[in-house]
């Protein structure tokens, strides 16, 4: 197969969030420390919002007898190319076709994958997950040497990119048996890695030298009848994605500009951030976005809206600078009013069903309380009246509880809304915490002290300890697992 030039989208995470592999879902935590740079010469300015669409070349096809060209790479000019169709107006910027599959593998690989095909992928990976990390290590060798152009459009640290690409593989393996939860999950990726400057050209690459990849490191086990399970599957999981990008492209842009407008620390190392999106920015309150920082760049991470949409379009964001965490250590130590911010899509389902007048319990543990913060606002402000919500808050030390005060004068203001703290480290069970109402112990066994809890349906947020012990809680108490929700599978 002759080598093509052509650029592969960099995958970012995470939480929530990828990986150079189209499916890959998003990991929560942070590349090693923030080194020491020095402060930009002036604060950048947040351009205002086209008017008219940029002008895009028609595509041209070459001849056949010509050499391909080289696709530039999109992500320097995509500033440009960051706009939202309105409706009625011009289609969107063309996308490359995928080339097709080569002839021995045409017919066969347009097919869908059969159970048989399920079966060898899932044993073909099991094999290779011993050596993992050597195997996508291999990958990306294969990938950065047949397309060198691409290199830059990774973070320089590759480890976490790494893990992401096996973890990817798992779970496109264990979804690709239930066809209708496989397209919904991949087409809200396919949308998410549009702000990487995705194409649908560059999927072809990628699986090439994905199967190459995992041919290598499966050993005897890998068989014409197991690649040909790959290509299948593969070829099903790019073109969701790559059609629902292409949906998508008619009538959102691939990522906002958001300038800080407010940054007030709460802690030492919990800011609090609001920003001004340079353009619309739709959400639901309890879901997430990725956020980019002008120190790393193509490093992304996951942190959660604070508030419910407001009619001033501002958006909220509490962030807890975390040990070897690049972004969460930016945005907390280095960020400040006049910076701009790359924020992706909206994302995450951890949202109110309209038609469910359930009353609801949450619980959050540190900055977990933003997405819970966003849902009792939308809840009490914008909902029933007469419907209960119970929040359970909790912290290791008293100054943790940044957000306690606000939440209190929410409840002050709406009967139904009642908020419990609860204390697990220093200072937990003395007169004093007693006296501020701050009950002491774990949030899972402050949660069960509290139940029973059927009927209700519960949020959760936080460290994912605390989120699947409480869930586990929940269970035990009667409370369908329907009604627990969380994203610690999406991130």
């Amino acid at each position: 197969m002759k080598s093509r030039r052509t650029l592969l989208v960099r995958t970012g995470h995470g939480s929530a969030a990828a990986s150079a592999v189209p499916g890959l879902p998003p990991a929560p935590s942070d590349p090693p420390d923030l080194p020491p740079a020095a402060a930009p010469a002036g604060p950048p300015v947040v351009p205002p919002m086209p008017v008219d669409p940029p002008a895009v070349p028609a595509p041209s096809r070459p001849d056949a007898a010509a050499p391909a060209p080289v696709i530039e790479p999109l992500f320097t000019s995509a500033p440009g190319l960051n706009w939202a169709v309105p409706e009625g107006s011009a289609a969107p910027a063309p996308v490359i076709a995928a080339p097709p599959p080569a002839p021995e593998h045409r017919a066969v690989d347009e097919l869908p994958p059969t159970a048989r095909d399920l079966e060898l992928i899932r044993t073909s990976l099991a094999v290779v997950e011993p050596v993992a990390d050597r195997a996508t290590a291999h990958f990306y060798a294969l990938l950065f040497l047949g397309h060198p152009e691409v290199r830059a459009l990774f973070p320089a640290a590759m480890d976490v990119q790494r893990d992401r690409l096996f973890r990817a593989l798992l779970a496109a393996a264990r979804g690709a048996g239930d066809p209708q939860a496989l397209r919904a999950y991949l087409d809200a990726l396919g949308c998410a890695h549009r702000r990487y400057g995705t194409l649908t050209g560059h999927y072809g690459p990628v699986g090439e030298c994905l199967v190459a990849a995992l041919a290598r490191y499966a050993g005897s086990r890998w068989t014409a009848e197991t690649e040909l399970a790959w290509r299948r599957v593969y070829r099903l999981v790019s073109s969701i994605m790559a059609e629902a990008a292409e949906r998508d492209a008619r009538t959102s842009p691939p990522w906002w500009q958001g300038e800080v407008v407010a940054h007030e620390r709460r802690t030492p190392d919990v800011a609090v951030l609001t920003v001004r999106p340079d353009q619309a920015y739709p959400y639901r309150a309890g879901q997430y976005t990725s956020l980019e920082t002008p120190w790393w760049p193509r490093v992304w991470r996951h942190f959660s809206f604070a508030s419910a949409p407001r009619p001033d379009g501002l958006l909220t964001f509490h962030v807890k600078a975390v040990q070897a965490g690049w972004v969460s250590n930016a945005l907390v130590h280095r960020a400040a009013p006049g910076d701009v911010l790359r924020l992706g899509p909206a994302a995450g389902g951890m949202t109110l069903d309209p038609a469910d007048g359930a009353d609801l319990l949450l619980v959050g543990g540190g900055t977990g309380i933003a997405p819970l913060r966003a849902l009792v606002e939308e809840a009490v402000e914008h909902g029933a009246a007469d419907r209960s919500v119970q929040v359970f808050y909790g912290a290791r030390r008293a100054e943790e509880l940044y957000a306690l005060d606000g939440l209190r004068e929410l409840a002050r203001r709406h009967a139904g809304l009642s908020v419990r703290p609860v204390l697990s480290g220093p200072g937990s069970g003395t007169a004093e915490a007693a006296a501020a109402g701050l009950r002491p112990g774990q949030l899972p066994e402050a949660v069960a002290r509290f139940g029973p809890w059927a009927g209700r349906t519960a949020y959760l947020a936080g460290p994912p300890a605390m989120v699947r012990r409480t869930s586990g809680v929940l269970l035990r108490s009667g409370v369908p697992e329907a009604r627990i929700r969380h994203d610690l599978a999406a991130r």
